[in-house]
């Protein structure tokens, strides 16, 4: 994946973190103030039990032990209502967190650049959405929680120290030992965490593919094999659990034996200085009551630190997003579109998608689209026609070169209104699992039906949609599969024409169409393409025909251009690649939805 030169660092990550709870600092004010009052409360009633032993069951005082009991009741109230103050603050600034995080990942995925998306494999970007993000969820809710942990041990050993400091000595002589043992669990198992992390993100990455390609997978009788590479991936999920198991198992019952030597040595200590008269029976209770209390916060030590090492790998990953820059953005001195009629010019224009090619997929590009002018882009494969439709709307930039609309050059342009007056129907048709209505007026969602219905007449598919249950409401599966091949194209058109855009591009538009139903789509072709600057990638010679002039590509450079019948009958590479064309086609839709292959 692409990532920032140094890679992210836990730095990174705990940056990120601070920014996430930054926002929510005063619901973490709430749940700290929660957790301060909690805390008092619960040290509190360790000191009440032991003057309600010695001034009540010592001393045979059943009013003092009633009035001490209610005194604890009170207490314990007051250390509830807090419990729940602080665990909804905790809960809450993590959702929001959260929340936030998903929003500003979403938003940047959908602003970086098509060569970014080209090289970085969907599950992983799934991955962070979901599983890294809610690691990140799992870190902030202890926050609140491990703070009045932290507050409560603070606690303690204070009052420990100030009812007898020899006994406080044995019962705290372990935390330093604890404080070198959770050092050097941190740092066995935050690379365990990143790369646990890293190896869900790839199971992801295969469910993501199966799903998606579930046609192609069927097709093939390839279900074992996929699920073979599934078992492999989560094989390394295990084995990286397993050891980050294994390295919680060597560290949690020091957190659970260490405190019980406290206890024992204040059982053993304190029970002599109690039948030596150094110290009542309400103030061993007491004690030890407090040393149970260290129990708890110090066994989630090992908790917090595991959840704090996946948050910050999950961190450290989300990061590596974030820190990546959009390459194509609004220049400083970007300005509105110019006013005109869609008059291209491409002068000079070399680009390669690896840079430093040594044979790059445009090396100086010349063409002129006049305005309201059909060109028909026609070149074998790999000789670049669908990278220059790219270049107009700047999915990509030039290397080399300019591309003009209107006379300005694109890179020139605010990059949101030059790409909705460029209007593209391409090759591979996605629909979005909506209804009909809301795919047509996907750019324009506030659309009158009128003005879907106009666009779908256009585009030569409202009778087939009328004739559907719902009408424009039908509701299209996974990418539109529902459909045929040359429906989802009709409706890719429609979605095209809604947004009325001054150059309209036709990346193999009739490609999925069947060839005996191409007439029907191509008539509607004819209809948008009017009076509309119009580039047409085609291979097809119906297709080549609805444009007014046809260029010849190859190897990135115009090589011949006149109409297709002049073409046809003047320049043999034109043949050749009409014939190679024709000869490679595998057929494309028809009006019946596409069926499943699958094979024994």
């Amino acid at each position: 994946m692409p990532s920032p030169a140094a890679g992210p660092s836990r730095r990174d990550g705990w940056r990120l973190l601070g920014e996430a709870v930054r926002n929510h600092r005063g619901w973490v004010i709430v749940g700290v103030l929660a957790g301060l009052v909690w805390t008092a409360a619960k040290v509190t009633i360790p000191t009440l039990t032991k003057h309600a032993v010695d001034g009540g069951i010592v001393k045979n005082d059943s009013g003092a032990l009633l009035m001490w009991a209610l005194i604890i009741v009170a207490v314990g109230i007051v250390s509830a209502v807090c419990t729940g103050l602080r665990r909804y603050a905790a809960f809450g600034i993590a959702y929001r967190a959260e929340t936030e995080l998903r929003d500003r990942l979403f938003a940047h995925l959908q602003r970086l650049h098509f060569a970014f998306h080209d090289q970085t494999q969907t599950g992983q970007l799934m991955s962070r959405a979901a599983t890294d993000l809610q690691q990140i969820n799992g870190f902030v809710v202890l926050i609140p929680i491990t703070i009045s942990n932290a507050l409560t041990v603070g606690s303690v050993a204070v009052i420990l120290l100030l009812i007898n400091a020899k006994l406080a000595i044995l019962a705290l002589f372990a935390l330093p030992a604890l404080n070198v043992f959770a050092r050097r669990f941190s740092s066995q198992i935050h690379p365990v965490s990143l790369e646990l992390q890293q190896q869900l993100a790839r199971v992801s990455e295969v469910v993501e593919e199966t799903v998606t390609g579930i046609r192609v997978v069927k097709g093939f009788g390839a279900e074992q094999l996929q699920a073979d590479r599934l078992r492999e991936r989560t094989d390394r999920v295990y084995d990286r659990a397993i050891t980050a198991a294994r390295i919680r198992a060597r560290f949690m019952p020091l957190l659970d034996f260490l405190p019980l030597l406290g206890l024992l040595a204040v059982l053993w200590y304190g029970g002599h200085q109690v039948i030596a008269h150094k110290l009542t029976l309400g103030g061993l209770i007491a004690f030890n009551t407090y040393i149970v209390m260290l129990i708890v916060p110090l066994r989630m030590t090992g908790m917090l630190i595991a959840q704090t090492q996946r948050a910050v790998a999950a961190a450290q990953r989300i990061h590596e997003i974030l820190a990546t820059a959009p390459a194509i953005t609004d220049s400083p001195r970007a300005r509105p579109l110019p006013v005109g009629r869609g008059a291209l010019r491409f002068e000079g224009v070399s680009f390669g998608y690896v840079p430093n090619a040594a044979h790059p997929v445009l090396d100086g590009f010349d063409l002129v689209l006049r305005p309201g002018e059909a060109v028909a882009l026609v070149g074998a494969t790999g000789s670049g026609k669908t990278t220059v439709a790219r270049l107009i709307p700047r999915f990509y930039d030039v290397d080399g070169g300019r591309v003009l609309l209107d006379g300005v050059d694109v890179r020139e342009l605010k990059l949101r209104e030059l790409r909705k007056t460029v209007g593209i129907v391409f090759e591979d048709t996605f629909l979005f699992s909506d209804t009909i209505r809301a795919n047509i007026a996907f750019a324009q969602p506030d659309a009158s039906q009128e003005r879907v219905e106009e666009a779908a007449r256009l585009s030569g598919a409202h009778d087939f949609i009328e004739s559907l249950p719902d009408g424009y409401e039908t509701q299209i599966g996974e990418r539109g599969f529902s459909l045929s091949g040359g429906q989802r194209q009709r409706i890719a058109l429609a979605r095209a024409i809604i947004a009325d855009p001054r150059i309209l591009i036709l990346d193999d538009a009739t490609s999925s169409v069947d060839p005996t139903k191409e007439h029907e789509i191509r008539a509607a072709l004819a209809t948008v393409m009017e009076g509309r600057t119009t580039l047409v990638i085609a291979h097809r010679p119906a297709t080549i025909a609805l444009a007014d002039r046809v260029v010849l590509m190859d190897e990135g450079r115009v090589v011949a251009e006149g109409t297709h019948e002049g073409l046809l009958a003047t320049n043999e590479r034109y043949r050749q690649v009409l014939a190679q064309a024709e000869g490679t086609e595998g057929g494309g839709g028809d009006d019946a939805p596409v069926p499943i292959v699958s094979t024994p």
